[in-house]
This record gives C-alpha cells, sequence and structure tokens, in this order.
C-alpha cells in the first residue's frame, strides 16, 4: 500500500467535484494510466459503478465504488468489463480544514490484490505516482 498527502487551497466540495466525476478524471491522473471516461456517471453513492478508458491498452475498466461518503472519501476497485475486481482499491480521502482549505490524501491499497500477473505494476506504483496525481488535482482545485 501506499499513500500521500497534503494540505490543498480549495473547499473540500471543489476538491470533490473532480474526483467524484470520473470525465475530470484524466485531467489530474498522474499516473497516466487515464484516457478518458464518459461524461454523467458522477458518483454518488458505494454501490455504483463508473467507466473509464485506459491511455496505453485503450480498454475499458469498469471502477466498482465500495467506499463514499460526499466530500468527505470516495474508493473504488477496478476490474475487467464484466469481471470480479481483483482486489486493489484507489481511495481519496478529504478533511476540511477551513472553507477554503482541505487536506487530501490519496492512497492506493494492493494488499488484497488476488490477480498475481498485476502484483509488479502494483507494487511499482510509487508515492511519486500518487503525489503527481494530488499535486495535479490540486492545481486544478486551487484555479477553480
Amino acid at each position: 500500500m501506499v499513500s500521500v498527502g497534503r494540505e490543498v487551497s480549495a473547499s473540500a466540495e471543489t476538491i470533490f467535484e473532480l474526483i467524484a466525476d470520473p470525465a475530470q478524471q484524466p485531467r489530474w491522473d498522474g499516473n497516466d494510466n487515464l484516457a478518458s471516461a464518459p461524461s454523467g456517471q458522477r458518483v454518488r453513492s458505494v454501490g455504483t459503478m463508473f467507466t473509464a478508458v485506459l491511455t496505453h491498452s485503450g480498454s475499458v475498466r469498469e471502477n466498482h465504488v465500495v467506499e463514499f461518503e460526499e466530500c468527505r472519501r470516495i474508493a473504488w476497485r477496478p476490474a475487467e468489463p464484466g469481471r470480479k475486481p481483483p482486489g486493489h482499491l484507489w481511495r481519496w480521502e478529504l478533511e476540511p480544514i477551513d472553507a477554503a482549505h482541505t487536506r487530501v490524501t490519496h492512497t492506493y491499497d494492493w494488499t488484497e490484490l488476488s490477480d498475481e500477473k498485476r502484483l509488479p505494476r502494483a507494487r511499482a506504483t510509487t508515492q511519486d505516482a500518487l503525489r503527481s496525481s494530488l499535486d495535479r488535482l490540486a492545481a486544478l482545485a486551487e484555479r477553480a
């Protein structure tokens, strides 16, 4: 598991909209993983699923939302279409400091990953990769 956090000079609401709307995610993805996501998939609850297209393969991933608290937390488990998620998880946690500042933590957790083929890439996801996404997200939110 790897995790990074930082303070962002934006409200939790502004930041969360960029995360919970999958169509916005390719704008801040610092892992060079997401090419696109269809609009109209704004996440609003646990149990929903959104799709995204991967950069390198062009394949679609179904992302199953497993944690959700509006403006506070969202987490999903990606899977190939029609298949059970193999166990890795992307999580964002937001802690409002005040109306214009938020502590944001981004986590990638592969500890339950059952697909051995994916373990090398999962373990290669570093704090730097997560920090890149968090910094890009912060830049967008702070300009909003």
